[in-house]
């Protein structure tokens, strides 16, 4: 049986190669709307974040996605990541 190909991403903040589960991707719109995307297939450019806490920090606080998506991300986006990590680690 031939094995599967795991997809591997990097993480903007950490740079570590992880499992594109372990991820969650941030996707800027070709209209230029920047949302979070739960299922990975959104068109547009993304963006890959650990589900960590301390790495959205750092991203926000050094402006990482907005750098990486050429737009501007809102700071609700970021509460929005966080809120998702938080209900998803109990």
């Amino acid at each position: 049986m031939k094995k599967r190909k795991i997809p591997l991403r990097k993480c903007i903040v950490c740079q570590e190669n992880k499992d594109k589960k372990d991820l969650l991707r941030v996707v800027r719109s070709p209209e230029g709307e920047v949302t979070l995307d739960l299922t990975g297939k959104k068109n547009g450019r993304g963006a890959y974040i650990s589900k960590d806490i301390t790495c959205i920090e750092t991203a926000q606080q050094k402006k990482l996605l907005s750098k990486h998506l050429k737009a501007e991300v809102p700071d609700a986006l970021y509460e929005e990541l966080k809120s998702h990590v938080e209900e998803n680690a109990e």
